[in-house]
């Protein structure tokens, strides 16, 4: 079978970042840009499970300007067979994602589509969810652990009273966390082999899915800045202070 994931291009994790001075948005000027880390996760156990020979192939897709190329180049580096760019300077809100990833999904007709369980920079985490919906397959979020046999996958996902493990058919969607594994490094020779896979591009315009964003974001703005604690000498000095700012 074949296995689709999807990755974003994202501000790496290891960057702080900043906010516009008009707060207009997120400054990208000169930052590190990186597959968002769950959907890297995605794409190793998408991985290993073609090398534990339950897939054939492994594609990865995402939506984006160009730039999103390098992301997808990565993931080829990494073993991914072909990648899919949507090509799209506008940015979706999660149900136009999950209406294009839907498109891809009825082109290739994959056994599984794994992803993230959210990206980094808007943590909306419904992407997933949205896509097993429209594609009326069954879902498993969140996942810890994933064993495929023939055509049902047995997922491991956490849930608020601790695991819970629930039984899939296939085709069907698949969101990672981050205890599923531990992404691999990427090599030198794997980077130079990426630049001769193909890389296949499609407008989002060919593909029917309209931007029909229903959110509008006003206003960026930094988190607050933390005041500086102070120490007391008793409890009952505690309780005085809690109530001073009306904390009780």
């Amino acid at each position: 079978m074949k296995i689709l994931v999807g990755i974003k291009r994202v501000v790496d994790y290891n960057v702080r970042v900043r906010v516009k001075p008009d707060g207009s948005g997120v400054d990208l000027d000169g930052a590190k840009m990186s597959i968002n880390p769950f959907d890297e996760i995605a794409l190793e156990e998408a991985l290993r499970l073609r090398e534990a020979g339950k897939a054939a192939e492994v594609i990865v897709v995402s939506i984006g300007p160009n730039a999103c190329q390098q992301q997808l180049r990565t993931g080829l580096a990494m073993g991914a067979d072909r990648a899919i760019q949507v090509d799209t300077e506008e940015r979706l809100q999660p149900l136009a994602v999950a209406r294009t990833f839907l498109a891809i999904a009825e082109k290739e007709q994959p056994g599984l589509f794994i992803v993230g369980k959210q990206a980094i920079d808007d943590d909306n985490s419904q992407t997933g969810q949205m896509l097993a919906a429209l594609w009326n397959r069954p879902q498993a979020t969140f996942a810890s652990e994933v064993q495929v046999e023939g055509d049902t996958a047995t997922v491991t996902r956490e849930v608020d009273a601790g695991l819970e493990t629930i039984e899939i058919d296939l085709p069907a969607v698949i969101t990672t966390d981050l205890r599923l594994n531990e992404p691999r490094f990427v090599k030198l020779p794997d980077i130079m082999k990426a630049k001769r896979k193909p890389l296949e591009v499609i407008p989002l315009s060919d593909l029917g899915v309209a931007n029909d964003n229903t959110l509008e974001i006003e206003h960026f703005a930094p988190p607050a800045t933390r005041e500086k604690g102070i120490m007391v000498d008793s409890a009952e000095a505690l309780v005085t202070e809690l109530k001073n700012r009306g904390l009780l």
